[in-house]
């Protein structure tokens, strides 16, 4: 069993709060964005062994090369470890994106290869050859969209948007007014790619950032409108953080889901998304592919973007938990590289942990003991380990502290423990 050493990712959407108040620590000023657990290349966690901590770290997928076989066992056949796990705290909203299928992957990179693009270039869309489909399980209130509304839903939106820039905005029919209209119609039509299309033109009107500004200013002399439109009110709330920018527009487009802590969503190759605020737990294959349409300062490409995402109208995917036991729930995904479970302490005392392959186990409240053949780990929030696929059983336990209230002796101090293994046959 290994300790990690993780790297804070401090990408500007990072809340400067939430991953300091999980870990009781002091906050360090900056923004902290991500926390990644795993052997991804752009920053793989160092490993220590759980009973020589103070061992000089190494990084896990250099680890994991001298003995695929031993640490991966038959997730070998990915050729890396299948998953990466994040620590995700949205200040925030982040970019409006897609990721690609694992053939745009492999092409997409083998392309942008043989054209010499540096692997850490700005422009650059595929850092690696891997899909990413993902899920994100909220620790805090979890604020994000996810996927395509029906276009007769989006079109209302626009609907009132056109309406109230007819009422409160001089000018309208001139541009923004006669745009929301255009909008509206293209989407009572049934036609989701045309209007996404339109707004993330760069040589369209939204996204010169003007109409956009109108837009905003309008909607909030209109109140009325946004306490019967969420959408419209989500996009206004956007705009506070990317004033002018054209993705304030295509959230209109999207569903808004609030996630109460211990709920989950999942996100396959295509589906458009942007996460908004909060706390979550984010599992995804081992990818850092991203196809970026607006909320950022980071590289778009619109047309690649439109390559990958899927025009179709879908439900908000949650993902529903199967109870295996008191304090023992179980996220399957419908994707092949990870699965996710949550140990809720002390009900879970005593449990196994499943092992289908590789395991990366990360503490999220409490303390837990974690207990593998010889060795023991104990884990606060935040902290995690690695163990491999020929790792001897693990056990899992919430430490005990002593009450001083009321009552004798020691008492089980409630603790959670999430854990990412492959998934199991069901």
């Amino acid at each position: 069993m290994f300790l990690l050493r993780n790297a804070i990712r401090d990408y500007a959407w990072g809340s400067a709060t939430l991953l300091a108040e999980l870990q009781g620590r002091t906050p360090s000023g900056r923004p902290e964005a991500e926390l990644w657990m795993g052997a991804h290349p752009g920053a793989p966690s160092g490993v220590v062994p759980a009973a020589d901590p103070s061992a000089t770290p190494v990084p896990l997928d250099e680890l994991i090369a001298r003995d695929p076989q031993a640490l991966l066992g038959h997730a070998a056949r990915f050729g890396r470890l299948p998953y990466l796990v994040k620590l995700l705290a949205a200040g925030r909203p982040l970019s409006i994106q897609a990721h690609p299928t694992l053939d745009q992957a492999r092409a997409g990179f083998a392309a942008e290869q043989a054209a010499g693009v540096p692997i850490t270039a700005a422009h650059r869309n595929y850092r690696d050859d891997n899909h990413k489909p993902e899920m994100v399980l909220a620790l805090t209130p979890f604020t994000a969209l996810c996927g395509f509304r029906s276009p007769e839903d989006a079109a209302r939106s626009f609907d009132r948007l056109a309406g109230a820039l007819a009422e409160h905005f001089e000018g309208a029919e001139a541009g923004p007014g006669t745009a929301a209209a255009a909008l509206a119609a293209t989407l009572h039509a049934g036609d989701l790619e045309s209007a996404f299309s339109t707004l993330l033109d760069p040589e369209g009107g939204w996204a010169a950032g003007a109409w956009v500004q109108d837009v905003v200013a309008t909607l909030r002399r209109a109140p009325h409108v946004l306490e019967d439109d969420l959408n419209l009110s989500t996009a206004v709330g956007i705009s506070e953080h990317y004033p002018g920018d054209a993705g304030v527009m295509v959230s209109v487009l999207l569903n808004r889901v609030d996630l109460a802590p211990g709920q989950a969503i999942h996100l396959p190759a295509g589906n458009v998304h942007a996460y908004l605020h909060g706390l979550g737990v984010e599992v995804m294959a081992a990818s850092d592919n991203v196809l970026r349409g607006g909320l950022t300062p980071k590289h778009v490409d619109v047309d690649e973007l439109r390559r990958v995402v899927h025009f179709q109208a879908l439900p908000v995917p949650y993902c529903t938990p199967h109870a295996q036991g008191e304090g023992h729930l179980v996220f399957r995904p419908p994707f092949e590289e990870f699965q996710l479970e949550r140990l809720d302490l002390p009900a879970a005392t005593g449990r196994t942990l499943t092992a289908n392959g590789p395991v990366i186990a990360v503490c999220t409240a409490g303390t837990v003991r974690i207990d593998s053949g010889h060795d023991s780990a104990l884990l606060t929030p935040g902290q995690s380990v690695f163990l491999g696929a020929t790792e001897d059983p693990a056990v899992v336990r919430p430490e005990t502290a002593t009450k001083v209230d009321a009552g004798a002796g020691l008492d089980p101090v409630s603790a959670t423990l999430l854990t990412v293994t492959l998934p199991q046959a069901v």
